[in-house]
């Protein structure tokens, strides 16, 4: 710090202004020490940082399925709102869904020195509920553990609803669903949704398919579903699910929309530019990232009269892959 507080002839305490992004600090001032900081290669001593600040800089992120698109959307969107509140993000991979297997986890970012740690999906098996050390700041997202934890999480129920009742509005005697995984949280809480609608609206409640999120599980389900000619329209849970079985539905010559209308859940980017283009839920995981963030901040700063909870409403994007019947479907 001295070094570069000679080279850009400002004081240390100037220097240490900019490395902690202070503001009080004039733009020529703040360009000639980060300048400095560049030619010297000076980087900050975070355990000294976290000795005056109270704050190592980091955040931790738990997930189990990375492969998920909407997992990996909440991690990417978890580090953009990260890096613009001056954090970092280290991330640990789960493989079995265990309290164990997450608190090894949690144990293993805290000897990262993190500030708090968010959970994506976090599902667990074994326990009703998870616990978790009470001096680490913790949130959950898109998951279940126990609703112990500050929780952000889409509203599942809204966007399964709005395509079921779509579907239905099209005239649709009925919709078949094509869930997610069983142990997968929001697959679960798509297919209450989906049930619920139909039964509300009066309509006969097919039995579920499920899938492991993949296209090629979409497909497999497809080719079963396009031998049924009562099958007039399916809401897949995920948008890779729906490519692949709208492609089983035109190898077997099932026409989309045609003879089947097709809906997902995500709106993944290549969701408008599928033929046809695709029905789907769209989900704004910017707005997911930026409310994980700003609950961590607040238990860090002790902030406690904030909501625990923060729901993002997801928004039904009506495309060409679904239209009304050519004959009322009974299954």
């Amino acid at each position: 710090m001295a070094d570069v507080a000679a080279m850009a002839g400002v004081s240390s305490q100037t220097v240490s202004r900019v490395a902690n992004n202070r503001e009080n600090v004039d733009g020529a001032t703040r360009e000639k020490v980060l300048s400095a900081m560049q030619v010297l290669g000076y980087r900050p001593n975070t355990a000294a940082r976290a000795l005056v600040t109270g704050r190592f800089g980091a955040f931790g992120v738990v997930s189990f399925d990375m492969g998920a698109h909407g997992n990996a959307r909440t991690l990417g969107a978890i580090a953009d709102a990260a890096r613009e509140a001056d954090f970092s993000v280290n991330f640990m991979g789960v493989r079995t869904q265990t309290e164990a297997a997450v608190r090894h986890a949690v144990q293993h970012l805290m000897l990262q020195s993190v500030d708090g740690i968010v959970l994506i999906e976090s599902q667990i098996l074994d326990t009703p509920s998870l616990r978790l050390p009470p001096s680490m700041p913790v949130v959950v997202a898109d998951g279940d553990a126990g609703h112990r934890y500050p929780h952000v999480d889409f509203d599942q129920a809204h966007g399964a609803h709005s395509v079921v009742a779509h579907l239905l509005g099209l005239g649709h005697r009925t919709v078949r669903h094509l869930a997610g995984p069983h142990d997968a949280f929001s697959a679960r809480r798509r297919a209450e949704s989906w049930r619920r609608t139909l039964t509300d609206a009066g309509a006969p409640v097919p039995p579920l398919v499920h899938g492991d999120w993949s296209a090629a599980s979409g497909y497999r389900a497809g080719l079963g579903i396009a031998r049924r000619g009562d099958v007039t329209a399916v809401f897949a849970a995920n948008d890779q699910m729906a490519l692949g079985l709208i492609r089983a539905l035109h190898e077997s010559g099932r026409d989309v929309p045609g003879d089947v209308s097709v809906a997902g859940f995500d709106d993944i980017p290549e969701a408008a530019y599928l033929r046809p283009p695709l029905t789907t839920v769209q989900q704004d995981f910017e707005v997911v990232g930026r409310h994980c963030v700003s609950l961590l901040l607040d238990q860090i700063e002790g902030r406690t009269d904030g909501p625990l909870r923060k729901e993002v409403e997801p928004v039904l994007v009506v495309r060409a892959s679904t239209a009304r019947p050519r004959r009322g479907g009974t299954a």
